[in-house]
C-alpha cells in the first residue's frame, strides 16, 4: 500500500520521491491532562533550525519505533516514557530527506523536561501561537483539531 507523500516545500520538491530511501522517525506528541501538547524548537545546526515540532528522532537499525521514541525523548528532553500509544504515520518529502514519521501519543512520563539540545519548549493548545511550524507538524495539528471537533460536536 503506497501512502501519500506530503511535500514540505513544493518549490524545492524533488522528482521521484518514491525512489528515495525513507528515514524512519519516531515522534512523541506529549499531551497533558488539560489537553495542552508540547512543541520544541529545532536546534541550531539542523535543517529547519528554529522551526517548532514535536520531539523525536531517527529510528536506529534494529530498533523498534517505540524503543526509538523512548530513547529520543530521554536524549532530547530528559523524560522517561511511561505510556505511549502508536497513533498515525505520515510521509513527508523534505528537501534534505524523505521521512516516515511514526507518531505516538504520549500521555504519561517520568522526569522534568530538560532541553538537552539547547532547544526551546512550549506547551500549546490550538491554535498554536509559536511559529514557524515544521511542515511535518502540520498534519498533527490538523488531527488534533479534528479530534477536538469530534469531541465537541
Amino acid at each position: 500500500m503506497n501512502q501519500p507523500v506530503r511535500v514540505a516545500d513544493p518549490e524545492l520538491a524533488r522528482q521521484g520521491a518514491a525512489d528515495r530511501a525513507q528515514v524512519q522517525v519516531a515522534v512523541g506528541v506529549l499531551i497533558q491532562s488539560d489537553g495542552a501538547f508540547l512543541l520544541t524548537s529545532r536546534p541550531v545546526g539542523k535543517p529547519y533550525a528554529g522551526y517548532w515540532e514535536f520531539p523525536g528522532g531517527k529510528v536506529e537499525p534494529g530498533e523498534s519505533t517505540y524503543d526509538a521514541l523512548c530513547r529520543e525523548l530521554r536524549e532530547e528532553i530528559g523524560i522517561d516514557v511511561r505510556s505511549a500509544t502508536p497513533w498515525k504515520v505520515e510521509v513527508i518529502d523534505y528537501p534534505h530527506a524523505l521521512v516516515r514519521l511514526h507518531f505516538f501519543k504520549v500521555t504519561a512520563w517520568d522526569g522534568d523536561l530538560q532541553m538537552r539540545e539547547a532547544q526551546s519548549a512550549q506547551w500549546e493548545t490550538l491554535p498554536v501561537k509559536v511559529h514557524p511550524v515544521l511542515p511535518g507538524t502540520v498534519p498533527v495539528l490538523e488531527w488534533l483539531a479534528g479530534e477536538a471537533g469530534a469531541e465537541g460536536g
